[in-house]
């Protein structure tokens, strides 16, 4: 029996530039009112997370930060990774010089050092405001993850990880959607996130249904009884999934919350 869902957000139960389907807020609801607990686990800031969370009436803390950050609706830090102080200034330097775009996470806070169209659109429809000026005017501390984005060339974001995963492979660094390169500690992972808060309610591993789109959730999919991909997924995450839902335009977590979870509901 699933206990615990644990679900993705962009690309999973929100469409890029979309709000939440009428059908997924009812679906979020038909779980909790069976007792089923939903939480959220992002890439995104938590609180860019929290106001989806309120819209979607859920109580349960939020993973943030690719797991990076495990806090409460009401702001209480029960579990937070992060990045080294010295790399996160290497991997600063290496941006500089190789005209990357990189957003800079300071305690739940976001930076950037030029006010381009790259961050505009990051920011669009995400709760999230931001600050531009150098970076070395900043203390380099409580980095909760760097994100290097190329919003038109997906190839070079590819080459960024893998040249940041061999000089740092301390680190974990996934490519979370074609444009994105998340650099985060090795412990700030999806999985072990909806673990801790598995082990915090005596959930087990079998009793966890878990869904996400992106190679960076691929190690979130695996962590549970039920592994789900969306059919707009990644073809890694599709070929590790235990099912491949339809797409998020189609409701494909409501179709596989029916399928394993509220059997036999019509949403």
């Amino acid at each position: 029996m699933i206990k615990l869902v644990a679900t993705d957000i962009d690309g999973t139960i929100l469409a890029w530039g979309k709000g939440f389907t009428q059908n997924i807020k009812n679906c979020i609801k038909s779980l909790d009112d069976a007792g089923i607990k939903v939480v959220l686990v992002t890439g995104r800031m938590h609180s860019a997370a929290v106001p989806l969370a309120n819209e979607l009436g859920l109580k349960n803390p939020v993973i943030s930060y690719q797991g990076g950050l495990v806090k409460t609706i009401d702001g209480k830090t029960l579990f937070q990774s992060n990045l080294d102080s010295d790399i996160a200034k290497e991997i600063i330097n290496w941006a500089r010089n190789n005209d990357v775009h990189l957003n800079l996470y300071l305690n739940d806070k976001l930076y950037v050092e030029d006010d381009n169209d790259i961050i505009k659109a990051y920011v669009s429809g995400k709760f999230v405001d931001y600050k531009v000026g150098s970076f070395d005017d900043l203390e380099i501390k409580e980095v909760n993850k760097l994100l290097a984005i190329d919003s038109t060339n997906p190839d070079r974001v590819t080459e960024w990880v893998d040249y940041l995963k061999e000089k740092y492979p301390e680190l974990y660094i996934v490519k979370s959607t074609p444009y994105f390169c998340e650099i985060g500690p090795s412990d700030a992972k999806k999985s072990l996130a909806v673990k801790f808060l598995a082990n915090m309610w005596g959930i087990k591993s079998d009793e966890i249904l878990a869904i996400g789109d992106q190679n960076n959730d691929i190690d979130l999919v695996k962590a549970g009884g039920i592994g789900v991909a969306m059919g707009n997924g990644s073809p890694e995450i599709k070929a590790c999934a235990d099912f491949v839902t339809d797409t998020v335009e189609n409701d494909g977590f409501v179709k596989a919350i029916e399928k394993f979870v509220l059997t036999g509901s019509k949403l």
